[in-house]
């Protein structure tokens, strides 16, 4: 096995940047670089080191070093960290040193590659690792901790034992002739099967809301100019964010910020008025509009309260009419504030009255963008299925353990009865790793950073 480096910190100017080696040559390609043979630190803790360039002798660096020999650290293999002054221009030195010296730069994830491979953790542990690194929320941070310590894996443990428990048994009537199944022995299996089902069915279940918690939603402003569109993306944010003014029109261009609502990320985009206009630039910013508008997971369509719906409202509550969409009916302070009108409008769904002066009703439209996509509740979830691949594998699972139980329960014959509970603990292992072929766990280490 070779020998891996790559940046452990994002690239840019910090206080620290930290170099990884992993490989059967990492304590020797530091010893040459601090120019001490027989240099090898307490495992574990860091020492005090001077890096210096093979080609010059001149010092590089004054770094930290921190050696975790195998089998006892992140990837299994022996491991060395470097922690210098975190210049890129000082990085790239140590890290082009490192290279000259054997080491060769790491592909996406392969540190965690790595460990998989080394029995250091299983994939579904390893892909939470990413979507630790990954998370946006405190919530999806919680979440992706808790499948990296093991809680999928630990969920999954009783159903797989189960189907391993039931195979043994019905291969057993199959080898031996004399040892063929009561039928009572096999409603038993087959009620126990089932249960199987319904735990898979039941775990699949949360990725209604564990999927938003990790991946998040696309939440769009519109409306025609000037009914208060950047007034109210300035309050979602608690910041003067968008520029707002009393001309119509003044914004031209969509604006994109994230935010989180209940623990879900949320990516919120302020669009420019909808509404014909000559101004070549103006236009431009509509075409915009009608393409966020097409990208979106919910709409929030912002009439004013204080006028009559007019021709450009109606315009853009009809654009929105195909898609998840929230009324905003904004300026409730105003005196002239009036929602009967708004109110019966064919258009009109779900419809909440706001201020984006005053703040009132903005919890209510926070619930109310949230209300389409299933109760969630980030701080009483529990574990949750975040990833749409273990989702998919759950519920092929649970497809073939259920087409074994209608099979053993029309008293068909064991052998048929056993391809679906194979199947079933083949999708099972495959979210654990068990039994997944080179090709997906590339594509799944793709996704993964450099540096992890």
């Amino acid at each position: 096995m070779d020998t891996i480096v790559a940046l452990g910190t994002p690239a840019g100017r910090s206080a620290i940047g930290v170099i990884r080696l992993s490989g059967p040559d990492s304590l020797s390609i530091v010893r040459s670089i601090v120019g001490d043979n027989h240099f090898k630190p307490p495992p574990s803790r860091s020492v005090l080191r001077s890096i210096r360039s093979n080609a010059s002798d001149s010092i590089l660096d004054r770094a930290l070093l921190t050696y975790f020999p195998a089998p006892n650290s992140y990837t299994g293999d022996d491991v060395v960290e470097i922690s210098c002054h975190g210049s890129p221009v000082i990085m790239r030195q140590v890290v082009d040193l490192t290279l000259r010296l054997g080491a060769r730069p790491a592909g996406p994830g392969e540190f965690t590659l790595r460990a998989l491979s080394n029995g250091k953790l299983n994939l579904s542990q390893a892909e939470a690792i990413r979507d630790l690194i990954n998370a946006q929320t405190e919530a999806a941070a919680q979440q992706a901790l808790g499948q990296m310590m093991g809680e999928l894996s630990s969920r999954l443990q009783g159903p797989q034992q189960e189907l391993i428990q039931t195979i043994v048994e019905l291969e057993s009537a199959l080898e031996f002739v004399e040892d063929d199944l009561p039928g009572l022995r096999k409603q038993n299996i087959a009620g126990e099967l089932a249960g199987v089902a319904t735990v898979l069915l039941s775990l699949a279940s949360t990725f209604e809301v564990g999927h938003l918690l990790r991946d998040g939603l696309r939440v769009t402003i519109v409306g025609r100019p000037n009914v208060g569109k950047s007034s109210l993306f300035n309050m979602l944010l608690a910041a003067e964010r968008a520029i707002v003014t009393e001309v119509p029109g003044t914004t031209r261009d969509t604006l994109t910020e994230r935010i989180s609502l209940g623990g879900v990320p949320i990516t919120l985009t302020d669009t420019a008025g909808v509404r014909d206009s000559t101004d070549r630039i103006e236009s431009r910013g509509v075409e915009r509009t009608r393409q966020a508008m097409a990208e979106a997971d919910l709409l929030v369509v912002v009439i004013d309260g204080s006028e009559d719906l007019g021709a450009e409202d109606l315009s853009v509550l009809t654009l929105a009419s195909s898609a998840r969409h929230v009324i905003a009916i904004n300026k409730s302070d105003v005196p002239a504030f009036d929602i009967l009108e708004k109110s019966r409008s064919s258009f009109v769904t779900r419809s909440v009255n706001v201020s984006a002066v005053t703040g009132s009703g903005l919890d209510t439209l926070r619930a109310a963008i949230l209300e389409p996509f299933g109760s969630v509740d980030s701080s009483n979830s529990g574990f949750l299925i975040t990833d749409a691949r273990h989702y998919d594998l759950l519920l092929r699972a649970r497809a073939e353990v259920q087409a074994s139980v209608d099979l053993l329960q029309g008293g068909v014959s064991e052998e048929l009865v056993l391809v679906g509970l194979y199947n079933g603990l083949r999708f099972l292992g495959q979210i654990t790793g068990e039994t997944t072929n080179d090709e997906i766990l590339s594509q799944i280490f793709a996704t993964f950073c450099i540096g992890k």
